[in-house]
């Protein structure tokens, strides 16, 4: 057989391939019209195929390619041709859609866990007479140090220990930083408000801290201030007691252990501790943050009569008060932002 004569003979055979399996209008047409040309024993391209040892020998190369191109083509209309009654039958089986059903129900957000617990932290503190006050986040020195005692000599003004901030084209007689804790609040409402004054600020703070377990260099805190004629130590105890229990249940305990601050004297750590059910119910403390009694210094900074009026204030760590809420055992878990852990809250 002539190359020529071949290669008329193999664009016929696959013109009418695919003509026949575009056609198929079911599984049965289609079973056939794979026989008919695919079948391995009488099929129309096994047939052409046997032709091939009639072709002289130098033509054989270029009609054994032009056979192998042939057959491509038509097993991948076969493909197509499957594909296409498989789609049919999925459409025909699916349910009618019916416009007179309600639609699906959106999956609706809701508020992260940090956020659910300041606003419940605002409602028990706002039981016990505070109300909240806010202050920004970038600060200058006075606010964040000076006003609060801390002298420029002090380590907690190092440069290592804040984030100071440089800010491009705009020229400023002193630092910015970003607070480093939510006192400079106090500082701000005490400027402005005479005694009595009993306010909490809960905001986010800044430190460089190594992030671990219980550290975060972005974290929030909760300040709690009260200054008035005769306020002692065991004021802020029980302010501190009523919130530990109404927030954290009943068999939460406040402990003190000596500390130093350079804004509280005395100053105190506070400690709460609870039966710890993975520990086989054995007691564990955990440090929650620093209070103590309001320094005369930062009562005279900010025009206050220290002979005339004694306050407290505490800082508390946000996180770590939800962690134990929700018995989290590393606040990094608030920050990852993973939709599987943000859910169970």
């Amino acid at each position: 057989m002539a190359l020529a004569e071949f290669l008329a003979e193999l664009e016929s055979l696959e013109a009418a391939a695919r003509q026949s399996l575009a056609a198929a209008a079911d599984a049965s047409a289609l079973e056939a019209a794979r026989v008919e040309f695919l079948g391995a024993k009488s099929g129309r391209l096994k047939s052409v195929q046997k032709q091939l040892g009639t072709i002289p020998g130098p033509d054989k190369p270029a009609a054994g390619k032009r056979f192998n191109e042939a057959k491509l083509a038509i097993e991948a209309a076969l493909t197509m041709a499957q594909e296409r009654l498989e789609r049919s039958a999925t459409q025909a089986a699916a349910a009618p859609f019916d416009p007179t059903l309600p639609g699906p129900r959106p999956r609706l957000g809701h508020l992260h866990p940090l956020t659910q617990t300041i606003e419940e932290l605002k409602d028990i503190m706002g039981r016990l007479g505070f109300t909240v006050a806010t202050g920004p986040e970038i600060e200058d020195e006075r606010h964040n140090f000076e006003a609060l005692n801390i002298p420029a000599s002090h380590p907690a003004r190092d440069p290592l220990e804040n984030f100071y901030l440089s800010v491009a084209g705009v020229a400023t007689g002193e630092p910015l930083l970003l607070r480093s804790q939510t006192s400079t609040v106090q500082i701000r409402v005490m400027e402005s408000t005479p005694p009595p004054v009993r306010i909490i600020s809960l905001g986010r703070v800044y430190r460089p801290d190594t992030a671990d377990a219980t550290h975060y260099p972005m974290f929030h805190q909760i300040e709690g201030l009260l200054i008035d004629r005769k306020v002692t130590m065991a004021d802020l105890k029980s302010v501190l007691r009523l919130f530990a229990s109404s927030f954290l249940g009943g068999d939460v305990h406040i402990r003190f252990r000596p500390s130093f601050f350079p804004f509280t004297e005395p100053s105190v750590e506070v400690d709460m501790s609870w039966h710890d059910t993975h520990a086989g119910g054995a007691i564990r403390w955990i440090e929650m943050g620093g209070a103590g009694m309001v320094d005369p210094h930062v009562l005279r900074a900010v025009g206050y009569d220290p002979e005339e009026v004694t306050g407290f204030a505490f800082g508390l760590g946000v996180e770590r008060v939800c962690a134990r809420r929700h018995g989290v055992s590393d606040i990094r878990e608030f920050y990852r932002n993973d939709v599987r852990f943000l859910h169970q809250f």
